[in-house]
């Protein structure tokens, strides 16, 4: 299964509670849990297809370190995102665990009233 935005948007989707936006025009999707970003993704690249998801700051650098396909948060806090292409070094499988972690991010940040509400961990 070789990804592409529509596949990258499904995956994001079908995380629990996620919801999608276009607050910057048409042209970039932000995926949500709970108004919390997890994800963006730009829907014209001319360099290829990225995305940028929260990472936490230390793996964020090894995998810089580590990937090619793995830079900077491309306009966000370099800190804690990164900027994700597809179609590089990275295994599709790891790209989506990146996705999966920047929701687990979020998710952890959560009220533990909303978690135990919505019966979410």
């Amino acid at each position: 299964m070789a990804l592409d935005i529509e596949k990258l948007r499904d995956f994001a989707l079908s995380l629990p509670y996620t919801t999608e936006d276009l607050p910057f025009g048409p042209d970039v999707i932000v995926f949500k849990l709970f108004d919390k970003v997890f994800m963006l993704l730009p829907l014209n690249n001319e360099d290829g297809v990225r995305f940028n998801v929260k990472c936490d700051p230390d793996l964020a650098e090894d995998l810089r370190m580590h990937y090619n396909a793995v830079v900077p948060g491309y306009h966000m806090n370099k800190r804690h995102w990164n900027t994700i292409y597809i179609n590089r070094d990275m295994s599709d499988a790891d790209i989506l665990e990146q996705i999966r972690a920047s929701y687990q991010l979020i998710l952890d940040k959560l009220p533990k009233r909303l978690k135990d509400t919505l019966n979410i961990s």
